[in-house]
């Protein structure tokens, strides 16, 4: 398993300030967060600067994310949608960036036309990923109204049988959603594309939101079951930090590298311990 750093802990940083910290933190790997690269390029940058950068900090883009309103949205924005996913897939291609995490849009009733259309889009979608050799990492999302666990995710991506369409699986929406221990047990090493991980302290699942999402390790999640299933399945890919929490964002991205690199390697199994700086800082508390 290599440990990935996404973006979204420094929201408050530079491409270039995450790219250079992480690196000085002994990161190889990071997940891109999309909207932050697409604001980088929009002030002139091109993805070969990105790309460069990378390359020479010794960096793999090893993950982009994500991509929403392609299984549910509207039908008179399914042009738009799909326009921003092809610029997206050409960039990540550009990039060389494996996988793109894709979060479905079931937010309400739906009826069995909508899970239909859902279906046609999410394989439309891999069929248009294909030429780009980027692969689909459906992320079900626990707050949702379909899609919120992973025997129905992993059910709904082999309905549609597309080789470019798999899974993402995130270590929060598993833990607070209506996933059980033993729906671990339909992630394989051919369907599991990408896994997210972070921790929950002091907050019941009810009530737990992304603004909660600490270091792994920190909280009361039980990541171990998690991790050691991803163990036994030989899982080789990606394991990435991703936490969307506002007090982690003023932090330094070498502080957080050094410190988040450290947490997500003990809850792998990778290290013991760690003496890194700022250990306490970067708790965001």
């Amino acid at each position: 398993m290599i440990p990935c750093l996404s973006q979204v802990c420094t929201l408050g940083a530079t491409v270039e300030e995450d790219l250079d910290g992480y690196a000085d933190g002994a990161c190889t790997a990071v997940e891109l967060w999309l909207t932050k690269v697409e604001e980088y390029l929009a002030t002139g940058h091109t993805p070969g600067e990105l790309l460069q950068r990378a390359a020479d900090r010794g960096l793999t883009l090893a993950c982009a994310a994500f991509q929403g309103g392609l299984l549910m949205g509207r039908e008179e924005a399914r042009s738009e949608v799909f326009s921003q996913f092809e610029r997206r897939l050409d960039l990540l291609a550009a990039l060389g960036v494996p996988v793109l995490v894709v979060t479905p849009d079931f937010l309400g009733p739906f009826s069995q036309a909508d899970l239909e259309r859902a279906a046609a889009g999410l394989a439309e979608a891999g069929e248009r990923a294909r030429s780009r050799r980027v692969r689909l990492a459906l992320e079900f999302q626990a707050r949702g109204t379909f899609l919120t666990n992973i025997e129905t995710a992993v059910a709904f991506t082999q309905s549609i049988g597309h080789p470019q369409v798999g899974i993402c699986l995130d270590a929060f929406h598993y833990a607070v959603g209506s996933s059980k221990s033993e729906d671990l047990a339909w992630l394989t090493r051919e369907n599991l594309f990408h896994v997210q991980l972070c921790d929950v302290a002091d907050r019941p699942r009810e009530l737990a939101a992304d603004a909660d999402r600490i270091l792994p390790g920190e909280g009361d999640f039980p990541l171990n079951p998690l991790v050691n299933h991803l163990r036994s399945i030989g899982y080789d890919g990606c394991v990435s930090l991703e936490l969307l929490n506002p007090r982690f964002w003023p932090i330094a991205p070498q502080q957080f590298g050094e410190i988040g690199l450290t947490a997500l390697r003990m809850a792998l199994g990778q290290a013991s311990g760690g003496t890194a700086r700022g250990r306490e800082g970067a708790r965001g508390g």
